[in-house]
This record gives C-alpha cells, sequence and structure tokens, in this order.
C-alpha cells in the first residue's frame, strides 16, 4: 500500500517558567492507505499532542514544532512548512480529526448539518443546496436513521454515540486521505463503542481511508488498529504489528501498561473477595421514576421516563455497580440518590429515614453524608479556586473555621496520594489523575458515608486507573464507606463491585452478586453488553 502520511523525528517544545519542556520527542512512523496505527500511553506521554501537530493544531500555542510531516509520503506536502492559509486548505480536505468529547466540539446552536455543510463549502466551493446535501449523505453513510430530517437537529438532541457519528461525517465531508481520533471512544458504553469502531472499519475498507487512533484503552487497539506505537515522555519506547506487541511486548513500560488493564477474564482483587459481607441496607430506592419534558406547545410537548420504577437497595460497605449503555439512566438514577436531582416518584430512604419529602434544611444535613465523584475531574473544579480551597470549600460551608478547614484538606491531599504542599496551585498544574484525586479527597471532607462514583475513572490511562481505584479501595476500607460505582467499563465494574446492577432503557433488568452475573448472566442484554467487550489481542 502507497503510504499516505510520512513523520520523521517529529518534536514539539513548550517554554515555561522552568525553560523549555519537550512534550514530543523525536516521533517517525509511517502511515499507509487504508491502514490503521494505533497511538497509546499514558496520561502526559504525548499522544494528543502528536496527533494535533498533524494538523497544525500547535501554531497558536506558542509551541516549537520541529520535523518533518508529509502528507501523501515521502514526496507529499510538508505541512510543518506551510503557511497559516496553507495549513488551512489542508485541514479537513487531506487530513481530518475527530475528538474526544463530541459536546464540545459541536457548536450547541447551529444545526448539525449546517456545520457539516460548511465544512464541505469551506473546501469545496459548493453552494448551500450542494453542500447540504453532501452533509445529509455523509450522516446516512455514518448511520444516522432519517438522516434527512435529522440533519436538522442541534447537538443536545443527538445521544453521544449519535453525535460521535456526526463529528465522524462532518470529518468525512471532503473524504480526508488520513483520518486522526484522538480518545473517540473513550467516553462511549461498550455496545457504542464497538458500533464506532464497525464505522471506522467499515470507512477504511470502503474508502481506503487511513486511521491513526489515539487512545489509552489497549484493548480499543487490539481490535481496530494493524500495528501500534507505543509512547512514554514524549518517545515512543515501542512499535510494531498490534499482534506481535500486545502478546510479546519487549519493554517493561508496555508490560507495565499491560499489566494495568481490567480484564473480565483476570482474577479479582484479593482484598475485594476477602471482604466481609455486607451489613443491611444504608439506601433503598422503591419505585424510582425521573420524567423529563421536552420544550414545546401542546401535543408536541415529549416526556422522556430516563428512570423507570427502579427499586434496589446499597447496603453497607459494599460496592454496587451500576452498568448500562448510554441513555440507560445510570447517571439520572444515581443524581437522585444523592439529592442533586428530585424524583417525579418513588421513595427514597436513607439510613431508615425517608429522603423525599423532607424540608430543605434537614435535605441539606442529610446530603453531606453522600458525596460524589464526578466523570471529569478537570471541569468538575473551578479554574480559578486553588485546589486546597477545592477541598476545603465544603467544610468552610458547614461552618468549619478556615485554619481546620485548611489542615484538614492538606492531611486530605496526603491521604489522597498527593504533595500536601501544592496546596496553592490551582487544577490547571495538576493531571487528569492528580486532579481526581483532588475530587475524591474533596469528596470524603465531610467524612460521608456513601460515596458515588460517576464514570469516575472513564477519562484516564489505565495505569492512573488503576491507581485511583486501589486509592477507592484503600479509602473504602479506612473510612468505612458504602460505594456506587458507575462504568460503562464491565470489566473495571467486575473488579471493584461486590454486586452489579444493570439498566436499560431507564429500568433495572438485572442485579446480582458480581461473579454471578459475569459467570451465567440472566438478561439477554447484559450477555449483549459483555460480547461487546473489545478483549487483547
Amino acid at each position: 500500500m502507497s503510504v499516505v502520511l510520512s513523520v520523521r523525528d517529529l518534536s514539539v517544545e513548550y517554554s515555561t517558567g522552568e525553560g523549555a519542556f519537550r512534550a514530543v520527542d523525536g516521533v517517525s512512523f509511517d502511515l499507509a492507505a487504508g491502514a490503521a496505527l494505533g497511538v497509546v500511553g499514558e496520561s502526559g506521554s504525548g499522544k494528543s499532542t502528536t496527533a494535533l501537530a498533524l494538523l497544525g493544531l500547535h501554531r497558536t500555542t506558542g509551541a516549537r514544532v520541529t520535523g518533518r510531516i508529509l502528507l501523501g509520503g515521502p514526496d507529499g506536502v510538508e505541512v510543518n512548512g506551510l503557511d497559516g492559509e496553507g495549513v488551512r486548505r489542508v485541514r479537513g480536505r487531506r487530513i481530518a480529526m475527530i475528538f474526544q468529547d463530541p459536546m464540545t466540539a459541536l457548536d450547541p446552536y447551529y444545526r448539525i448539518g449546517d456545520q457539516i455543510a460548511e465544512v464541505h463549502r469551506a473546501h469545496s466551493g459548493a453552494d448551500r443546496r450542494a453542500a447540504w446535501a453532501r452533509a445529509v449523505e455523509v450522516l446516512d453513510r455514518v448511520g444516522i436513521p432519517d438522516a434527512a430530517r435529522r440533519a436538522r437537529a442541534r447537538p443536545h438532541e443527538f445521544s453521544g454515540g449519535m453525535r460521535q457519528r456526526a463529528l465522524i461525517a462532518m470529518a468525512l465531508a471532503c473524504e480526508p486521505e488520513v483520518l486522526v481520533a484522538d480518545e473517540p471512544t473513550s467516553a462511549l458504553d461498550v455496545t457504542v463503542q464497538a458500533q464506532i469502531l464497525d464505522l471506522l472499519d467499515e470507512l477504511r475498507a470502503d474508502t481506503g481511508m487511513a486511521l491513526l487512533l489515539v487512545t489509552h484503552d489497549l484493548g480499543v487497539v487490539s481490535r481496530s488498529a494493524d500495528e501500534v506505537l507505543v509512547m512514554h515522555r514524549g518517545r515512543v519506547v515501542e512499535q510494531g504489528p498490534v499482534r506481535e506487541v500486545l502478546r510479546a511486548p519487549a519493554r517493561p513500560y508496555t508490560r507495565a501498561l499491560l499489566d494495568a488493564v481490567p480484564r473480565l477474564d483476570a482474577p479479582r482483587h484479593a482484598r475485594r473477595d476477602a471482604r466481609r459481607d455486607p451489613g443491611e441496607p444504608l439506601l433503598t430506592v422503591t419505585g424510582l421514576t425521573r420524567e423529563f419534558r421536552r420544550p414545546g406547545r401542546g401535543l408536541r410537548r415529549e416526556t422522556t421516563r430516563a428512570v423507570d420504577a427502579v427499586s434496589l437497595d446499597v447496603r453497607r460497605g459494599e460496592t454496587l455497580g451500576v452498568v448500562g449503555e448510554s441513555g440507560s439512566g445510570k447517571t439520572t438514577l444515581v443524581r437522585m440518590m444523592v439529592g442533586l436531582l428530585p424524583p417525579t416518584s418513588g421513595r427514597i430512604v436513607f439510613d431508615g429515614e425517608t429522603v423525599t419529602g423532607l424540608p430543605e434544611k434537614r435535605l441539606r444535613q442529610v446530603r453531606r453524608e453522600m458525596q460524589m465523584v464526578f466523570q471529569d475531574p478537570v471541569s468538575s473544579l473551578n479554574p480559578r479556586r486553588t485546589v486546597g480551597d477545592a477541598i476545603a470549600d465544603p467544610l468552610r460551608v458547614r461552618g468549619v473555621p478556615d485554619g481546620e478547614a485548611r489542615r484538614t484538606a492538606r492531611e486530605l491531599m496526603e491521604r489522597v496520594g498527593l504533595e500536601p504542599a501544592r496546596h496553592d496551585r490551582y487544577p490547571h498544574e495538576f493531571s487528569g489523575g492528580q486532579c481526581q484525586r483532588v475530587g475524591i479527597a474533596r469528596a470524603l471532607a465531610l467524612r460521608p458515608r456513601l460515596l458515588v462514583c460517576d464514570e469516575a475513572v472513564s477519562a484516564l490511562d489505565v495505569s492512573t486507573q488503576a491507581q485511583i481505584l486501589d486509592l477507592l479501595g484503600d479509602v473504602q476500607e479506612d473510612y468505612g464507606l458504602t460505594i456506587v460505582f458507575v462504568s460503562h467499563d464491565l470489566a473495571v465494574i467486575r473488579q471493584v463491585s461486590d454486586r452489579v446492577a444493570v439498566l436499560r432503557g431507564g429500568a433495572l433488568v438485572e442485579l446480582a452478586e458480581v461473579e454471578e452475573l459475569y459467570a451465567a448472566p440472566a438478561h439477554e442484554y447484559t450477555r449483549s453488553l459483555l460480547a461487546a467487550v473489545p478483549a487483547l489481542a
């Protein structure tokens, strides 16, 4: 196959107050038409920085980019030598990119079809009618049902998987030779992830488009890439055919990454299996229902039942895993559990006290016993507040004197593996995994009895993920916590949970002890989720 992208000695360097920092250091690789190269490594390894450099997206950041990026092979266009207008002509037409979070990559004010049509018009000179027709065509190509009608929808009217398909459609609008996908499935559940990966495989086969797949999920690389490039601290430490590298890694770093990957067939943590039997229910929900109404008039107003008459309990000291596809009601359910969202109907009982219908003052007191760790550790922190303040603020709100709150914040930072001396630093000075440790420390500040983790490790690389899971296990033992752990990663759920609740379409379809559910799932939907989990080569 002909080479469509050739990268030689690529380096990206930033100037900092402490001198120059080289984020990417001497990366070289070739990508052939129709081939897929997976780029893996921990957070900070240089994966995304490399991907952004291929499209000239560092030009306004002050970064110094050196080396050669040749589109079309050794005799092709030198991206790094183009001026701004030259890069804009190439970007989108010959090389395109899809990002991790489709909601932030799409403009919330404009229709999906208009955004795709604008890309096509910018590069082809087509009129509005032809560009709109192209937008509908590519939306249909990526599997959006009733594409002519759905092209008129705005991003918030699409599910996460459909938004990712829309971004792929936008990238396809000008039929690029190379598609760069930066963590395109990390926020998606396993069934939608499988659909997106199948779609990318089909597009490569049908169009000859090459794929550069940046991901921290080695299962995804095993499933969808031909070759893999392993990065560590900006350098390539291992490279080769995906099956050879994943089955017999030559470098210790690659072996460590593989060892950190949670697997369905791996032994469960000894600590988890050795734990005592959980006690009586700490939290019980009965017939819990939540409905949302969409804007409109009269008969046009639609009601969506996000959670449909769910009944379950969470036992003292256990970890209850909650799984299901996007839109299954997982997040809505746990937000109702901790009082962030009122139920439409149903009953919530916490430690023997009925929470639904409590006066606001008493409800706030009960909420202190229930805390939440969110999916995106960076956006859940105020960028203008130091991490120490982020941890201490819940204590200050409760009336704890400032000096005592700050001391407690430092103690909690140390407990979650952060240096207390960094108390006065800001979130942007911490990695994603460190920000998640801050989020856990903040949740522990009020000494809750129930901790809800909503996709708390889905945005993290496998080694950082393993560290956070170990940390949660430690603090659960130390603080006597009961945990509700929401995740779309069934291998992670198996490692951390005592029991698992499976949601589909807002309804609870299965609830069982973890080993029982994974060995012999009773519901067909659970079996389909397990079958969709990508396995290592």
